[in-house]
């Protein structure tokens, strides 16, 4: 009895310490955006001086809003193509070149960023030689950042889509409905928690991304954390603190909305089961 005690206080010790080394730094990062100090990690009182001068701060702003378009965009996009090509590695087992294409869709997976972001500035380039488009900015970003969120939102979704019953699919079918109804009104549906698990994911991946915007941005479009990254070279300003204080609250609130409709979904289709089990 006591040896299971100890072993329970041992590993409650070992996650609380866990989820200190990956909490505190951020928590530190918010108590610090309302330093009064210039110095980043001195503390001479509480303000709210950098959140005004954030306003103000133009390069800042215009990298935040940048990136949470490319974000939005980027998770939108990977969440349809890796749904398509999860929906094609599931459910068609066999065709001519499946192992390819299933080797390419994970490729970025296992790439290193540097490799991925170089070759696709190569290809880029010379697309824009040949073609006059498109040019270095958003799209480009948008590109490489999509490339990389459709592997995440793959694996993502066909680990859903491998787990469905296909009886309920072909129940659906039984009963007259077509290939896309039974897409749309029985398979979607099922796999919804999946596709709001993989907006979130990729749209946190385009949000902090570094490598692949550095080689595929422009002039005039340079992304929030290529902005920080910048001047954490000369010297982290306090307004730094308070813009990562912002995107944090940003992606809390969106993360306890997602959780929030994933589990009321959750226990509406359970009452359904119990109400259809009654009867």
């Amino acid at each position: 009895m006591k040896a299971s005690k100890t072993g329970l206080w041992f590993g409650r010790g070992w996650l609380s310490l866990g989820y200190a080394f990956l909490y505190l730094p951020i928590l530190a990062l918010v108590v610090y955006s309302f330093n009064d100090s210039a110095i980043p990690n001195v503390w001479r009182g509480f303000t709210l001086k950098w959140y005004v001068a954030l306003a103000s701060d133009q390069e800042l702003m215009a990298g935040l809003w940048l990136s949470l378009k490319i974000a939005f965009l980027t998770a939108c996009g990977s969440v349809v193509l890796g749904t398509l090509a999860a929906f094609t590695l599931v459910k068609y087992r066999r065709f001519k070149g499946r192992t390819l294409f299933a080797g390419m869709t994970t490729a970025p997976l296992v790439m290193p960023e540097v490799v991925v972001g170089l070759s696709l500035l190569l290809m880029l380039v010379s697309v824009q030689r040949a073609l006059g488009f498109p040019e270095r900015g958003m799209t480009t970003i948008w590109i490489g950042h999509l490339l990389l969120g459709m592997a995440y939102a793959t694996v993502v979704i066909q680990s859903r889509l491998q787990d469905l019953n296909p009886q309920l699919e072909e129940a659906a079918m039984d009963l007259g409905a077509r290939p896309h109804q039974v897409f749309w009104l029985v398979t979607l549906p099922m796999i919804a928690q999946s596709l709001v698990s993989a907006w979130l994911l990729t749209f946190t991946i385009s949000l902090d991304d570094v490598v692949l915007s550095a080689f595929l941005s422009g002039p005039g479009s340079t992304t929030m954390p290529l902005v920080i990254f910048s001047r954490a070279r000369l010297g982290l300003n306090p307004s730094v603190n308070a813009v990562a204080t912002v995107t944090i609250v940003i992606v809390a609130i969106g993360v306890a909305l997602a959780s929030y409709m994933i589990a009321r979904a959750e226990r509406q289709r359970a009452r359904d089961l119990a109400a259809a089990r009654r009867q």
